[in-house]
């Protein structure tokens, strides 16, 4: 049989990121010309650049079946896995030219290889592994059901690469902010029946600053996962779990405005953003005494004794007691 195929190649312009710690004050770009076929992927690049333009070109690569997570990069500040990322697709997405980036340009030690310091350190705080208590001798394995591993929502598939902590802006301007991989890490055991440590774990994810509460629900750990684990329903579970298991509460904006949601919902069928903002800043309200004057003399904003209810209140409230099953 004839296998006669001609490869389709495109030429691409590569802006390539270049820093060393040790010799430069600022990082620079390198510009190349490369014909890419159809069958590359990043990493096939990146390879080509090192030994074909520019041998001091340094990045991280391993296993090369998209497991290990070490050729995370970043192209046209698109989250890739360098080993899996086909060329041609992001060609369609971008075009002929791009521009190759470190996950993190601020913690670029040398080219591509960035100081992940801060991902390890918010890792390791949320306990990520089992805790329980078992026969130091067992007989059997501890085994779950099929229905208690479903419970894990994927989260075990996490490759730590430290794409979606990488694109996360909340990691940029809080530097406590836990991020999306180690909340799916906590996710990962507080959804396992057989952890005990699920009130340390939960009172760590829940603390103001540091906790799940300071996600600002931009979607953007679910872009840019490459295994598809979608990290923001991870949070948003163990926002639930907050409310279902009770641990160690703490009371901040955050879980008034969820407690707030529900009960206005149910009371009214509409929203009573004045009485959500009164319920869930509290004392600090006094700060937005101008903008709610404002508002209430454009009419666009009712108080809390003159809302209007929902002509289809009863339904709303059926719906809400079908649904909802947390403490609130």
């Amino acid at each position: 049989m004839s296998t006669n195929q001609t490869a389709k190649t495109q030429t691409v312009t590569f802006k390539v990121f270049r820093f060393n710690i040790e010799t430069d004050f600022l990082p620079y770009y390198e510009t190349y010309e490369l014909e890419v076929n159809h069958e590359e992927v990043v990493l096939d690049i990146l390879n080509r650049l090192k030994w074909e333009k520019t041998g001091s070109l340094s990045y991280r690569r391993s296993c090369r079946h998209g497991i290990c997570g070490a050729c995370a990069i970043q192209v046209n500040n698109k989250p890739v896995l360098a080993c899996k990322e086909n060329m041609f697709g992001l060609i369609e997405l971008f075009g002929n030219e791009m521009t190759l980036l470190p996950q993190s340009q601020k913690r670029s030690v040398k080219d591509f290889i960035i100081d992940k310091k801060d991902f390890w350190d918010k890792h390791d705080a949320v306990t990520p592994y089992l805790v329980s208590e078992i026969d130091e001798n067992p007989t059997s394995e501890h085994l779950i059901s099929p229905e208690s591993v479903e419970r894990h929502a994927e989260s075990d598939l996490c490759i730590q690469c430290g794409a979606c902590h990488y694109a996360c802006p909340a990691i940029d301007t809080n530097d406590e902010f836990f991020g999306p991989a180690a909340f799916v890490k906590a996710y990962r055991f507080a959804s396992d029946v057989r952890d005990d440590a699920h009130e340390e774990r939960l009172a760590q994810v829940n603390a103001p600053g540091q906790g799940v509460w300071d996600c600002m629900k931009c979607f953007e750990c679910a872009q840019s996962c490459p295994k598809d684990i979608n990290p923001i329903e991870k949070i948003t579970k163990l926002h639930n779990r907050y409310f279902h298991d009770d641990v160690n509460p703490v009371s901040n904006v955050a879980t008034r405005h969820a407690e707030y949601l529900v009960h206005t919902i149910k009371k009214h069928g509409y929203l009573d953003e004045a009485g959500m903002v009164l319920y869930s800043e509290r004392a600090a309200i006094v700060k937005h005494i101008p903008d709610a004057l404002k508002m209430f003399k454009a009419g666009k904003l009712p108080m809390p004794w003159n809302m209007p209810k929902s002509k289809n209140l009863d339904e709303i409230k059926t719906l809400i007691d079908i649904s909802h099953t947390s403490k609130l």
